[in-house]
Order: C-alpha cells, then sequence, then structure tokens
C-alpha cells in the first residue's frame, strides 16, 4: 500500500481553518491551503495511528519485515500474512527459549503446525554413590519427530527441517522423523501396534 497517494482523504486538520479570520473567506488563500491538506493528509493520518504500526496485529503487511527486525526475526515472505504477525508477536518470548527444547517445540508448533519432541545426543545422570556409571557418550545428532496438530493435516518435512536446523547447534546433526500422530511410550500397557516406518529427513 502506498501511504503518500491515498485518493480523496481527508485532513483531520484543515490548514484553512486555522488561518486568521482575514483569510477565512479569502478563496485563493483557501484553495492554496487545500493543496497542502492533501499532501499533509497521509502523514497526519499515519501519526494519528502510530500505535497501530508497532503492534503485529494491526501493522499493515507491508510494514511486518521492519517489525521483524526489531525483534531479531526473519518472516518468510511466502508464509501467509497471519502467521507472520503471529511470528513477530511471539518474537521475544520464543528469544527467552531459544536454543532449548521448549523453545523449538514452541516455534515448531507456531509455524510448521506439528506437536513436536525432542531428543539430543547428550545426556547427564547423578548418583549418590561414588563411582557411579557415567551417561553415554553424545551420539551428535538432535533427533526431532513431529505430528500434525489436526489429524487431517498435512506436515511440510522440508519446512520443518529449516526450522529445526535453525535451532541446532553448529556441533550436531539434525534428522527429522514426521510421524502420523503422538508416540506411544513403550512402557504403556496395550500400546497398539507400531505405526508404519516414519518418514525421515536430515540435515
Amino acid at each position: 500500500m502506498t501511504r503518500a497517494a491515498v485518493p480523496g482523504l481527508p485532513s483531520r486538520y484543515p490548514i484553512g481553518e486555522l488561518l486568521p479570520a482575514l483569510y477565512a473567506d479569502d478563496d485563493l488563500a483557501q484553495r492554496f491551503t487545500a493543496g497542502l491538506d492533501t499532501v499533509l493528509a497521509p502523514v497526519l493520518s499515519t501519526l494519528d495511528n502510530l500505535p497501530a504500526y508497532v503492534d503485529p496485529a494491526l501493522a499493515p503487511a507491508d510494514f511486518l519485515p521492519w517489525l521483524a527486525s526489531w525483534v531479531g526475526v526473519e518472516a518468510d515472505p511466502g508464509w501467509p500474512v497471519e502467521l507472520r504477525r503471529a511470528v513477530v508477536a511471539r518474537a521475544v518470548e520464543l528469544h527467552r527459549w531459544r536454543g532449548t527444547r521448549r523453545g523449538l517445540v514452541e516455534r515448531l508448533r507456531l509455524v510448521c503446525g506439528v506437536h513436536a519432541e525432542v531428543r539430543d545426543g547428550g545426556g547427564a545422570t547423578w548418583s549418590a554413590e561414588p563411582g557411579a556409571a557415567l551417561p553415554p557418550p553424545p551420539t551428535g545428532e538432535l533427533l526431532v519427530r513431529v505430528w500434525p496438530v489436526r489429524a487431517d493435516a498435512a506436515v511440510d518435512a522440508r519446512r520443518v527441517l529449516e526450522v529445526a536446523t535453525a535451532a541446532c547447534p553448529v556441533h550436531l546433526t539434525c534428522r527429522v522423523e514426521v510421524l502420523p500422530g503422538p508416540p506411544v511410550p513403550p512402557e504403556a500397557p496395550d500400546a497398539p501396534d507400531a505405526p508404519d516406518a516414519p518418514e525421515q529427513t536430515g540435515g
């Protein structure tokens, strides 16, 4: 949208009405200032609505990249505008959890519409007894298992991998498994038959 050229946009503060009474009936003065009103109306309208320009839910779509740069996120122009608004609106909250399982799970839910389970190859343990066994050595892999929020929704494995890789530490490889539904805990009683082998991607 070109805010500098809005046809017929009236000025809330016509200059002609602010002139001394001597010029109130002066046709030349009124026509001259009316031309200035046309130029200034978009500027004044923008200033009157300035809070809306910095609100992700209300800002014009072409302002979203500018707002995204303020909060340090990249909103893909190919995403629906409502998704870009949501990413910008939640940026500060997600920055608090960046680099954690929770942060990645929440970002995948927001951007890709999936639930996720994140497993890394590191390990930690504790024991009250001296000489306890150490955790296994790290595998060097970050495994992200995802499944759709809605049963009828498709999962874009490429986008999931892009989001997960962006959050993955550089010393780890990232692998994505797409599941048809929530994984069944191994210890769950009466577990149904295992689903088909999940789709896997890696990067």
